[in-house]
């Protein structure tokens, strides 16, 4: 699986920043329960955490149900995270674990874009 994850600055410092970039594979994308399972998990990690949609320059807060699920995530859509604070590696790294597990689902659908 080729990924991208970079990050910079410490995760243990208030100015720590990591990020990654996905390539969403799944037929339905990233539905209801993925949602509200990346939503719960993002809200666990004392950072700032945004979630970008196909580079549109918009970066959406996601720790917010109503933000992730109102992007409608798609089959074919570039994803990336972004974390800045405490913890953000940790974030970053637990996230993208949760998108390349499929969320718990059988079969992966996420490939690093």
């Amino acid at each position: 699986m080729d990924k991208r994850h970079g990050s910079y600055g410490g995760s243990g410092s208030a100015g720590g920043h990591a990020s990654v970039e996905l390539l969403i594979t799944h037929g339905v994308g990233l539905h209801a329960r993925p949602s509200v399972t990346f939503t719960r998990l993002a809200r666990s990690f004392p950072c700032t955490i945004e979630i970008e949609v196909n580079r549109s320059g918009l970066w959406l807060n996601a720790k917010s149900i109503v933000k992730v699920m109102g992007a409608r995530i798609r089959k074919g859509s570039t994803l990336r995270i972004r974390a800045h604070g405490l913890r953000a590696d940790e974030a970053i790294s637990v996230l993208e674990a949760l998108f390349v597990d499929d969320f718990g689902e059988e079969r992966s659908h996420v490939r690093g874009a």
